[in-house]
């Protein structure tokens, strides 16, 4: 897989949503590429951080989603992309 193939999956692949086969490509993928190893490592930290703190305002969830996919659609969330954190609630 690519990353740009990998990117389209992740999020469902993190959750456990995808066939076997799809989330065996992508652990496949994973094991070789360090950028891509580094935004799962991002993503599962930012999953255990709002596991750990209070239930998240509706725009709050909003405003993170809308990041995420600000991260998807730029050139590895280099700091000139332009993609920006969400403020907190």
């Amino acid at each position: 897989m690519s990353c740009m193939q990998v990117a389209r999956v992740l999020q469902s692949y993190l959750d456990g949503e995808t066939d076997e086969i799809t989330a065996r490509r992508v652990a496949a993928h994973l094991e070789d590429c360090r950028r891509c190893g580094l935004e799962v490592a991002v993503y599962r930290e930012i999953k255990q951080s709002l596991i750990r703190h209070e239930a998240l305002s509706d725009e709050a969830v909003v405003r993170l989603r809308a990041f995420g996919e600000t991260l998807l659609h730029t050139d590895g969330g280099d700091a000139g992309s332009g993609a920006q954190p969400p403020t907190s609630a």
